[in-house]
């Protein structure tokens, strides 16, 4: 039951913290001023004082209300104050809010210990405790918002004298908390990576803690913030909150220990119906009509809508998650969930990702403990109605036909169709489905996630192109495991090495071989007795290799109209091998480098979040060189499989050779699309051709068509001036 306790009420509105807990030095207000140091506040005059008691106010002190130069008792009435109350400058003006238009100064509400700035609209707040409201604030019509001294704004932490049980922890990527992260306001989806990961170094994980800790603080008694030009209306429960500048709240159910950032660049939005608690929000977020969220982080420009429920999540930037549900889950960032009947649970999705209506991805029910996991690389896309089983694991842009896959996967072939295969009882896997069947998608899909990223402050560099070093890399592995499946497949001989069945494979693809009629069995895709079959062998082996190689002469050209000669090029890359990359929240860093960050963490030289952040930074601004890099060792690395080598008599022929591929890519992405022109069933629910184009446009007006079409006339304009110089 509630325990109830009575004391006397001078007392209320003061102790805010308990004496124990109070620093040395310190009082009560110490944290209030040093969070609003604002001085310029005054004594109430006598007469000040009969008329606020004439307009129907109540004070236990009216020494302890405290007022700025520009004053009028008539703005305020029908209010009760305890506490020390400080109000800042009251013009006689109204502020207006779209259709809502409230005069300044505070009306019928219940207040204690709190601090107005100028210009506030205070209006039926039904009981307001130890809360610092921003200058030009319009809140209307609130039932509760109150603080306590122990306040942490959704940050995991404990303040002083707390038990380690109130702190509050994302239980993400598996649902037994063995995971779990310590949240903090200004979390980015790398912080969650590398902290979710790496549980065997407790050194490393303890210090992520201690870093946590060290950021926020343990002392008790900061108020609530609400900054400036914020609007908060129909409201019933706000709770320990820190609010940014120009936040819209409306309609909310209930607010508890939640950060939410906003500014007038990017301000956030929270609608009605809504229940966030124990969460962090980022700048310019967008939450509407329902939501549950509990123990979450939003990262910025991302929304929540219809109904979505986000519990031990952490959902990155410029996502969008309607009507589902997802559990103790690691989403990096340009995720897309719109459908009621989807669900998504202890998983980690590398970003670019789609969930599809009916998709079930990672129901523990199907384990013999709450305790699996789904890895899923960028670009990860479940069909309709996919049901998945722990543990799986996939490569980059995994397309996935509807079905239900009764065993775990491990699919590290990448751009790869999964289909299940019942009448046959076989799994069967298309690589390279994407470049043969859509590149229309494939390639919108990284221009739609460029455009979408609304991030005014972007210290972290997302990769969003389908052809980067993680993808790259795949792909130099996915050729090795393609050799290794046709070489074990049509040749018996059992005293091969892998190393040895992955060279007879190249040679037999390099051969372009005839494999029609030949059944490629791939090992240890699926955790089951029956078959996995590999189709479109030959097609996906020179398709890997063609995209690894224009990939490299991409960034050659780059290099080449830059000034820097064929020469220099090759020298600086002597002796230099392709390196391993690792996707940290959306950005790709070098392993080697990433390995050096964390022993700096340990060993702290890095010895705060905010020294981790600007590593971010910098290696972000020096990526695109080592992109390069990367791409120009990628190339080296299949020319020398191909048996050749850059050089200048070879360069005119591999410029041709990345002009044919790029017009072929423009030439798959019109054919992608114009299927649906061509489709009878398609066309069927259109009286003509006419109204077919009203409504989904003219395959000849396409705008992303006829984008690609202009960027294909400057790169042949590109290739004719390089080879030009050879």
């Amino acid at each position: 039951m509630s325990v109830l306790k009575k004391r006397p009420l001078e007392h209320l509105g003061y102790d805010f913290i308990p004496n124990e807990f109070l620093r040395e030095g310190q009082d009560e207000y110490t944290l209030r001023f040093q969070q609003n140091p604002r001085n310029d506040y005054r004594d109430l005059t006598a007469n000040e004082v009969q008329e606020l008691i004439a307009n129907g106010n109540w004070s236990s002190d009216w020494s302890r209300v405290k007022v700025s130069a520009v004053f009028d008792p008539k703005q305020i009435q029908g209010c009760k104050f305890y506490g020390l109350v400080r109000i800042g400058n009251l013009n006689p003006s109204y502020l207006e809010y779209r259709n809502l238009q409230l005069p300044i100064g505070l009306y019928h509400s219940t207040i204690i210990s709190s601090d107005f700035g100028d210009d506030v609209a205070v209006h039926h707040i039904g009981y307001l405790s130890y809360f610092i409201v921003g200058n030009e604030v319009l809140l209307s019509q609130i039932k509760e918002m109150e603080t306590g001294s122990t306040a942490k704004f959704g940050n995991g932490i404990l303040r002083d004298g707390e038990e380690s049980g109130k702190r509050i922890q994302l239980e993400l990527c598996n649902e037994n908390g063995a995971r779990s992260v310590y949240p903090f306001d200004g979390m980015q989806a790398a912080d969650v990576y590398l902290w979710t990961r790496n549980r065997h170094d407790r050194k490393l994980q303890h210090r992520f803690e201690e870093l946590t800790d060290q950021k926020i603080g343990t002392q008790r008694g900061y108020y609530s913030q609400i900054g400036d030009r914020c609007v908060i209306k129909n409201t019933f429960t706000i709770k320990n909150v820190k609010i940014g500048t120009d936040a819209y709240i409306k309609g909310v159910n209930k607010l508890k220990n939640v950060t939410v950032n906003s500014s007038q660049e990017s301000y956030t939005q929270i609608g009605e119906g809504c229940e966030l608690v124990n969460g962090i929000i980022g700048y310019g977020c967008r939450i509407f009509y329902g939501v549950k969220a509990v123990r979450f982080i939003l990262a910025s420009y991302s929304q929540l809508k219809y109904g979505a429920r986000l519990i031990n999540s952490y959902l990155g930037d410029n996502s969008t998650i309607s009507c589902c549900e997802v559990l103790n889950s690691l989403i990096f960032p340009a995720h897309e969930q719109h459908h009621n009947n989807s669900f998504l649970c202890a998983a980690l999705v590398m970003g670019q990702s789609n969930m599809a209506a009916g998709a079930t991805v990672g129901s523990n029910h199907n384990s013999r403990a709450a305790d699996g996991e789904i890895i899923a690389g960028r670009g990860f896309w479940p069909g309709l109605c996919v049901s998945l089983k722990h543990n799986s694991r996939f490569a980059s842009y995994c397309l996935i036909v509807k079905g239900d896959f009764l065993h775990e996967l491990d699919i590290q072939l990448p751009f790869t169709l999964v289909s299940n295969d019942v009448q046959h009882d076989r799994l069967v896997l298309i690589p390279g489905y994407w470049f043969m069947y859509n590149m229309y998608a494939l390639v919108r899909n990284a221009n739609k996630y460029e455009a979408r990223d609304n991030r005014h402050f972007k210290n972290q560099y997302f990769e969003y192109a389908m052809l980067a070093p993680d993808t790259v890399n795949e792909m130099f592995a996915g050729m090795e495991t393609l050799a290794f499946a046709v070489s074990e497949s049509l040749q018996q001989e059992e005293d091969k090495t892998r190393e040895e069945r992955i060279v007879a494979g190249r040679a037999l693809l390099a051969n372009n071989i005839d494999l029609k009629d030949k059944t490629i069995v791939l090992s240890g895709a699926e955790n089951s007795r029956r078959p996995t079959v590999i189709q479109k062998v030959g097609e996906a082996y020179h398709l890997y290799r063609s995209f690894i190689k224009y990939y490299g002469v991409l960034h050659l050209m780059d290099a080449l109209e830059e000034g820097r000669s064929l020469d220099d090029i090759i020298a600086s890359l002597a002796g230099e091998q392709r390196t391993n990359w690792e996707n940290i929240g959306g950005q790709l860093i070098e392993s080697t480098a990433l390995q050096i960050f964390l022993d700096d963490i340990k060993s702290k030289k890095i010895d705060s979040w905010d020294d981790i952040h600007e590593f971010y930074h910098e290696r972000s601004k020096d990526y695109p060189l080592d992109k390069r890099k990367h791409a120009l060792l990628s190339l080296i690395e299949i020319l020398t499989l191909e048996g050749m080598e850059i050089s200048r008599d070879k360069i005119v022929s591999l410029l041709d050779q990345a002009l044919g591929h790029r017009i072929w890519i423009g030439e798959q992405i019109y054919k992608s699309r114009a299927k649906d022109y061509k489709n009878p069933f398609k066309n069927m629910v259109y009286a003509n051709d006419e109204e077919r184009d009203i409504v989904v446009g003219k395959l000849t007006e396409n705008s992303f068509i006829n984008q690609q079409q202009k960027e294909l006339e400057i790169f042949k304009i590109r290739v004719a001036n390089l080879k030009g110089q050879f």
